[in-house]
């Protein structure tokens, strides 16, 4: 338990469990949390912004993989104080990473290039959903929805949580890895972020899929298609 803690700072004692019992490790939930509270593993919190008040709708799922595509940026810094972004682009459905590109500019014409290697390597989506930056209402992104023919949905300003699935994320790969990692250049940076993004999909458990991974989610349910 504690070399999990160690590993996953992050993890709370129910995401410790899933991966004790992965390991084979078999505990009482309760007393795990006992034995958790006892060694002082509990997570901090972090201190946040407030959050604006009102209504929130419930986002439909998705019921199949490439049915939508949602994709955001994400900010950090190398340990020289210098800029980089990451482009975010998941599965709603599955709930997998599809890609983290992390570079110092990233233009509307470097995401539909992002794009259109994605869709060279599994099934193109039937919509994309963003939000309303520059870059992604550019003359670029405009004219590759029209050659694609693929559906690009933008969120109403001021509305992060129409775009709920992609916030999610973003705040698990800043809280769990971006918060917790140094990068001195770029090049590591890149190396750092693709490694974390093949525990996300492959190994981390996700309590939205019954604390299995993305591609055991997607396995399963192509084993029960087919089984159908």
């Amino acid at each position: 338990m504690k070399a999990v803690a160690s590993e996953r700072r992050r993890f709370g004692y129910r995401r410790i469990h899933v991966m004790l019992d992965r390991q084979g490790i078999v505990m009482n939930l309760k007393k795990l949390r006992r034995l958790y509270r006892e060694e002082k593993l509990q997570v901090r919190h972090r201190g946040g912004r407030k959050r604006a008040l009102g209504t929130r709708r419930p986002m439909l799922v998705p019921d199949a993989p490439n049915q939508r595509w949602s994709l955001d940026f994400v900010s950090d810094a190398l340990t020289d104080g210098r800029r980089f972004r990451v482009l975010a682009v998941v599965d709603d459905y599955s709930r997998e990473c599809l890609a983290l590109v992390a570079d110092t500019s990233l233009s509307g014409m470097r995401v539909v290039r992002e794009f259109d290697a994605l869709i060279t390597q599994r099934c193109r989506p039937a919509m994309v959903v963003s939000g309303n930056g520059t870059e992604l209402t550019s003359m670029a992104v405009l004219s590759w929805c029209q050659r694609t023919g693929i559906e690009w949905q933008y969120i109403a300003p001021g509305k992060p949580m129409q775009n709920g699935f992609v916030e999610s994320f973003n705040g698990r790969f800043r809280d769990e890895f971006l918060n917790e990692t140094l990068f001195s250049s770029l090049a590591e940076a890149r190396e750092q972020i693709q490694a974390w993004q093949h525990d996300y999909n492959h190994h981390r458990p996700h309590s939205g899929l019954g604390n299995i991974t993305p591609v055991e989610f997607v396995a399963q349910k192509g084993l029960a298609m087919r089984a159908a």
